[in-house]
């Protein structure tokens, strides 16, 4: 594996920290693989052949994308029918060296979602084995979130992060369909991480630290990556993510092998290659939505290239400015908002990118990240360097209904996420605490104030900038780190300093750094120890 050493800087220029997040579901025509590709690095040259599915012609695929578009799949995946694997369990898939040095990953394909979603998704309640049937009923696998006690750590990985020197995370996010989890970190290297099957039965005891089934190394800085929010095991034609980096088009990545499966190329004025800050897909999935300064470019995801429609946020010095960095699509309109660096967000319409509104500047920093309520009644923001997320009622536009104190005092982006029902909001913060706020405490006509959390609890020893609440189960991603710059020494330099002085600088640094991805459960437990409980977690102080 070679390491992509870029700036992957945590308080760079407006640029640096461009990580959009968005969720929602729908069906688009899967994209041609290889038209429009540009070169990328793929590390998964070595999976065994016999796992892959067969590679089709570009002709012949092109005609079997025209005879049999992507599926549309309702339901969470435990609704479906589970897959017999001819070859038993593969859940456990590692990361193998062979004698050339190269490292060899089975690919996401080989049994691990289909473990997930099929055999190990049906009711971990009523089967403890993970022997699950098509008609589980998915009420009775929705456990639900259960705040009242601190989450139990269940595993992690961090040992594939301390390869690299400040090889901190950027951020973490379940797959739509929650089979698997997607990282971004400091080396330029997006990770897919299958969810362990023993997570289904309650063995926790026996998880071991996760190992990523794929890796997907761009060539500089990743600024933004998503899902393709139709994304099903089920059907590989709709395992594939975007990213964009630095001085590079839009790479769209198959989620099953690791390769490059198409390329967007948004072009300047000069008719040069300029770099997306930010990226969205619709809610069907059909179209890409990308974020440049003080414009959006929407590209269609059956259409890799450049062709590509251009809707600017400013006209005649009018409307929202900066570069756009987070999108979020309404669940229940056709309405998409957009966040700036220029500190403010505003409400556009899906169909031509008509301006239907622009929220009041209220935060202190550069919006980093947005999301709807399920309802599609409020819009929470959040900025760099800034203390508050804020409550929109998008019924209102320009009210705040209420704000969520969180310790931002990096220019990092640190993301927050809501739960399925609306009802939960997570926010990790830069000491490393995650805070959890129940929305509906909140006054529903009082005046605005400031919401105090329900929970509180020390995910990490650094800054937690990732969170994301799994689909349909009790389950939370959390990633850490950040860039660690050294402290100031006496300017005397005399020996003293240099010396003890300077040790206990370093030692108290390298105790600060924690780099690692952890799953944590928060619904209601099953035979897992108290004991075990106690070791994982630990409270913050209020």
């Amino acid at each position: 594996m070679s390491d992509s050493a870029g700036n992957g800087e945590s308080g760079g220029g407006a640029g640096q920290d461009s990580e959009a997040d968005n969720e929602p579901p729908q069906q688009a025509p899967p994209l041609l693989e290889g038209d429009g590709v540009e070169v990328g690095e793929t590390l998964e040259e070595g999976a065994p052949k016999s796992a892959k599915r067969p590679r089709l012609s570009e002709e012949d695929q092109g005609l079997e994308q025209v005879a049999k578009p992507a599926e549309m799949h309702t339901g969470t995946p435990a609704q479906r029918a589970p897959i017999q694997s001819e070859e038993g369990d593969q859940g456990s898939q590692e990361v193998t060296s062979t004698e050339g040095g190269e490292e060899e990953c089975r690919h996401n394909g080989d049994g691990g979602h289909d473990t997930s979603l099929g055999e190990a998704d049906a009711n971990p309640e009523e089967e403890p084995n993970g022997n699950g049937s098509a008609d589980s009923p998915s009420q009775e696998q929705h456990l639900g979130l259960d705040f009242t006690q601190n989450p139990q750590m269940l595993t992690g990985s961090w040992t594939e992060y301390s390869n690299f020197p400040e090889n901190y995370l950027k951020g973490c996010k379940w797959a739509p369909d929650g089979s698997c989890i997607l990282t971004n970190s400091a080396d330029n290297v997006l990770r897919v991480y299958n969810i362990p099957p023993e997570i289904y039965s309650y063995n926790w005891d026996l998880l071991p630290e996760m190992s990523p089934v794929l890796r997907m190394a761009e060539g500089d800085t990743i600024y933004d990556y998503c899902w393709y929010p139709k994304m099903n095991s089920l059907d590989p034609d709709t395992c594939f993510l975007a990213s964009s980096s630095r001085d590079n088009p839009v790479h769209v990545w198959d989620a099953f092998y690791g390769d490059v499966r198409a390329s967007f190329r948004p072009y300047n004025h000069l008719d040069e290659l300029t770099t997306a800050h930010s990226l969205c897909f619709s809610p069907d999935g059909t179209q890409l939505y990308c974020g440049f300064d003080k414009t959006v470019r929407v590209f269609y995801t059956d259409r890799p290239g450049r062709d590509c429609e251009e809707r600017p946020t400013v006209v005649k010095k009018q409307g929202q400015s900066g570069i756009i960095s987070c999108f979020g699509f309404s669940p229940c309109q056709s309405v998409y908002a957009c966040g700036s660096y220029s500190r403010c967000a505003g409400l556009y319409s899906c169909q031509d990118g008509t301006p239907l509104a622009l929220l009041p500047t209220r935060h202190h920093g550069g919006l980093t990240h947005l999301v709807f309520s399920p309802d599609g009644n409020y819009l929470y923001t959040g900025g760099r360097k800034d203390p508050e997320i804020l409550c929109w009622d998008l019924r209102e536009p320009g009210k705040v209904v209420f704000s969520l104190k969180r310790n931002v005092a990096t220019n990092q982006r640190i993301y927050f996420d809501l739960d399925l029902s609306g009802r939960y909001l997570l926010s990790g913060d830069t000491e490393g605490v995650v805070s959890v706020w129940d929305t509906q405490t909140a006054p529903p006509e009082g005046t605005e104030e400031l919401l105090q959390p329900q929970l509180r609890f020390q995910a990490h020893w650094d800054c937690t900038n990732g969170i994301s609440v799994h689909p349909f189960m009790p389950l939370l991603a959390t990633s850490s780190g950040q860039r660690q710059f050294p402290w100031p020494r006496d300017s005397d330099g005399d020996s003293a300093s240099d010396g003890e002085g300077g040790e206990a600088v370093m030692s108290q640094q390298e105790s600060r750094q924690d780099n690692t991805m952890r799953l944590w459960w928060a619904g209601p437990l099953g035979p897992a120890s108290e004991e075990n409980q106690e070791q994982n977690t630990a409270a913050a102080d209020a």
